[in-house]
């Protein structure tokens, strides 16, 4: 069993790691960059260590500063959240190369799932449906070798999209309509692929216009068996990051939510998976066709929603499989699936100014009171700074209901009772979009807050 864990992230993740750590009665350590000094996660942690600057380069992704702080501690075990260093299998390897625990899968599948051509390849391999897509195009292969991307991008056909093949999030994904605008879009994607992955290689895919995007959280146990967790809706999306999640996702088909959860759990198995996962796919909202799209090997943002709906603590799961002991769940029908959960994303950031981040010192923050089917994930309080360094989430509030329109009701009384002063927040966007009719009646797709954006953003 792990006796301390360093949880090498901060905000909201940090808090949850370490919330559920402390309840498993395993000390905790947290990393802080000189800017999150008074942290909220520094807070709760019982011992703190400074890793550098405020910018996330010179601290929170500096991989030996990190492993440093856990040797430092006698930390025995390091998770790593999601974004940062979760997803890097150079630290997941340092981590287990100095005899460490690593709360995560194995380097190996890291570094399968987070290269995208090969990930897709893999996925081809298990089964599971797979767009068409092209072979990978480095900086410098477009415009020079222009004849061969315009060749691979007649093969995807149009629309398309150019994607980076390392890293993930929706980041530097662009449209393309026709053949005039790939390369410049290619060029693009690649150079904001580079600065933020280290990684310029994009490549093509085709576009469903009328996509919803679900994903099946998938845990394997590391010896090549797995179980889902079923799935969660995440279409209702601003700039291709998700706004809210919901589970199970409304409209599905029976068939198709079984054959999707068989399609990604088949895939942890054919990976010897180990620990919490998520199996993204797009589907076509016309013809109920889904399609493998990447493979997040961490914890997810939105894992509140399966908790929530499946009684289960994934944290806990991951930390108790990492650290050898019994894992409360073990086979597929040992896991049910119970009413609705639905999830907003609360943003520091200015809807009206193209949902920019907004920063300031939060005078007032309050949030509704958790329990009876509701929860909040925060990693804020009053009097923190909104600084222009980190991510600009500073909670999720997640409500759960017999029915979705329960879960819905439930979700707008609690965000009703949010009260935050000092930056703007996305949070009347949100109740708009909740409340909007065909929101309320299902009607998601990853173009849905285009389409109703008069009505969502009106002054």
């Amino acid at each position: 069993m792990i006796r301390k864990l360093l949880v090498a992230n901060r905000g909201e993740i940090a808090c949850r790691v370490i919330r559920s750590a402390k309840a498993l009665g395993i000390d905790t350590v947290a990393v802080h960059s000189e800017a999150d000094a008074d942290a909220l996660h520094v807070a709760l942690a019982g011992q703190s260590v400074a890793i550098g600057p405020a910018a996330a380069t010179e601290s929170y992704l500096l991989a030996d500063r990190v492993l440093a702080a856990a040797v430092a501690t006698g930390a025995d075990a390091i998770h790593p959240g999601y974004g940062f260093l979760a997803e890097n299998a150079t630290f997941a390897a340092a981590v287990e190369a100095a005899g460490l625990i690593w709360v995560g899968p194995t380097p190996q599948s890291i570094d399968d799932m987070g290269d995208k051509e090969r990930a897709r390849a893999i996925a081809r391999a298990a089964g599971v449906p797979v767009l068409p897509g092209s072979e990978r195009f480095a900086p410098g292969d477009a415009p020079p070798d222009a004849a061969r991307l315009e060749a691979a991008a007649a093969a995807v056909g149009y629309p398309l999209l150019v994607k980076a093949a390392a890293g993930g999030g929706g980041i530097g994904m662009r449209r393309v309509d026709d053949a005039s605008g790939v390369a410049a879009a290619v060029a693009s994607t690649q150079a904001l692929a580079a600065r933020a992955f280290k990684d310029g290689s994009v490549y093509l895919e085709r576009y469903v216009p009328r996509a919803r995007h679900v994903e099946v959280q998938v845990f394997g146990f590391g010896d090549g068996r797995a179980v889902h967790l079923y799935e969660r809706d995440c279409s209702t999306q601003r700039r291709f990051q998700k706004v809210i999640e919901e589970s199970p996702a409304p409209g599905l088909s029976e068939a198709t939510r079984l054959a999707m959860c068989e399609a990604a759990t088949a895939l942890a198995c054919e990976q010897r998976y180990r620990g919490a996962g998520t199996v993204e796919f797009v589907v076509d909202a016309d013809t109920g066709e889904f399609f493998f799209l990447e493979m997040n090997t961490r914890i997810q943002v939105e894992h509140p929603v399966t908790e929530m709906n499946t009684g289960t603590d994934l944290v806990a799961m991951q930390l108790l499989l990492a650290g050898g002991a019994a894992l409360p769940v073990q086979e597929q029908a040992g896991i049910a699936a119970n009413g609705h959960a639905i999830e907003v994303r609360l943003y520091a950031e200015r809807p009206l100014k193209g949902f920019l981040p907004s920063t300031g010192t939060l005078a007032t923050f309050e949030m509704p009171a958790a329990g009876d089917g509701l929860r909040v994930d925060a990693g804020v309080r009053a009097g923190d700074a909104i600084s222009h360094w980190y991510d600009p989430m500073i909670a999720k509030v997640i409500a759960h209901g017999a029915s979705r329109g329960e879960a819905i009701d439930r979700l707008l009384v609690a965000l009703g009772e949010v009260r935050i002063e000092g930056v703007e927040t996305n949070l009347l966007f949100l109740q708009r979009t909740l409340d909007h009719p065909s929101f309320r009646a299902g009607e998601v797709f990853t173009g849905f807050i285009d389409v109703h954006k008069a009505v969502l953003l009106a002054k």
